[in-house]
């Protein structure tokens, strides 16, 4: 009986590992080949589709959940004080656990150099970039109405939500049958994205079975070492920090009621590599552990945009291996700067695989004006080859954030109230 009930508690995951693995068997047996620079053999690269399947779901199907969910939070809220108090906490909550990360990887970089040996760089050429306002326009708004809806709007959607559920609430909040078709739609929503978890696995399968193909080899190359103190920090991070905020949002026995859930995110977000497609996951645990649903309604759509915690490591990483490369010195002066620069940058970073490329060329162009064509391919590449333990960081911790919000918006107590009543 036991048995057979762990594996119907279980075997979601329990599918995920065995996609995840097999995914990781077939490419590391079936690599990319590759002769004088060319590829001559694709290898289970032929296998992303599966994947890329997986992802297009939840692309299609998250973009009307991000509205619904957050327009339907703030405009079914008793109290519009609520709203902005959970707003505010969440942001604030953003940007001070992306400064701790940034921190932390500075000091991580100083203690082990990324750059020992010499490197050859290819020059590349890079367009002009955005001006400072023509970037604010573009993160936060659309001139068109049709084009929020797209998974490359986010940012400006949330927007958009946040400023038509307070328009809800002025024309009557809850009571309103705006408000009751928001709450209906987004619970509709969750229903279909059950559905599409269950092709989890397999695009899980496919999505492994293309990295390790294809970045696998590298990771003995020239950039082993900074890949590999970046997947350990990443790892290290979420294992040690991820307890300490659950704690402090959630009191005694709260970091082991988040352990319990938060392989589940963990592994969704590394496995897509996009912030954006584990939201879902996301309010499915949030909701298991008894998180205030108008609290994960607003964090987590808001988290995949603005939650950029192993973005904001990844940043200062990229920098200091750039100044690595060319020789400079990564001096105290320079890192404030940069930690600056990493928190707010990585809040710009769209929650889609490949998306910080934005983010790169704002590091680039404060760090390394001059150098431009050299350091922007040389920060996209460590982008693309850090992306899944990025995302990981990035997505589970929009979870883990949900309990220090709950704490500031429903008291210390909440995670022992909830457990009350489960018992």
């Amino acid at each position: 009986m036991k048995s057979n009930s762990f594996l119907k508690n279980n075997w979601f995951i329990l599918s995920m590992l065995v996609g995840i693995v097999a995914g990781c068997i077939v490419g590391w047996l079936w690599p990319v080949v590759t002769v004088d620079g060319e590829v001559v053999s694709a290898g289970a690269t032929v296998l992303e589709p599966l994947g890329t399947v997986f992802i297009n779901l939840m692309f299609c199907v998250v973009v009307p959940m991000v509205f619904c969910s957050i327009a339907s939070a703030i405009a079914n809220m008793g109290d519009m004080r609520r709203a902005g108090k959970v707003l505010g906490t969440t942001v604030a909550t953003f940007l001070v656990t992306a400064a701790i990360a940034s921190i932390i990887m500075y000091v991580v970089v100083r203690v082990f150099p990324l750059v020992t040996g010499s490197y050859e760089i290819t020059e590349g050429e890079v367009g002009t970039g955005l001006g400072l306002a023509d970037m604010i326009i573009n993160f936060f708004t659309k001139p068109d109405f049709i084009e929020l809806w797209s998974r490359r709007a986010i940012l400006p959607l949330i927007v958009a939500a946040v400023i038509f559920g307070f328009g809800v609430q002025l024309a009557g909040g809850p009571e309103t049958a705006t408000a009751k078709l928001l709450a209906d739609l987004s619970n509709c929503i969750m229903k279909t994205v059950k559905i599409i978890t269950y092709y989890a696995p397999i695009g899980f399968f496919g999505f492994f079975a293309y990295l390790v193909a294809t970045y696998g080899p590298q990771l003995i190359g020239d950039y082993s070492r900074t890949l590999l103190i970046y997947y350990v920090m990443s790892f290290l991070y979420l294992a040690v920090f991820s307890p300490i905020y659950a704690r402090f949002g959630g009191g005694k026995g709260a970091a082991k009621v988040m352990f319990q859930h938060l392989f589940k995110p963990a592994a969704v977000s590394f496995g897509t590599c996009s912030s954006v497609a584990t939201i879902p996951t996301n309010m499915e645990v949030a909701e298991d552990t008894g998180i205030s649903k108008d609290v994960t309604d607003i964090v987590l759509p808001l988290g995949a945009t603005m939650h950029m915690d192993g973005s904001a490591m990844l940043a200062i990483v990229k920098v200091a291996f750039l100044f690595g490369i060319f020789g400079l010195d990564f001096t105290s002066g320079q890192a404030i700067l940069a930690i600056i620069v990493a928190v707010f940058a990585s809040v710009a970073m769209s929650g889609i695989p490949g998306g910080g490329g934005t983010g790169d060329l704002v590091l680039c162009t404060v760090f390394f004006p001059d150098q431009l064509a050299i350091a922007y391919p040389i920060s996209i590449a460590l982008a693309n080859l850090m992306d899944p333990p990025a995302t990981m960081v990035n997505a589970a911790g929009d979870y883990v954030v949900s309990f220090i919000v709950s704490r500031f918006v429903d008291g210390k107590d909440w995670l022992q109230k909830k457990l009350g009543k489960a018992e």
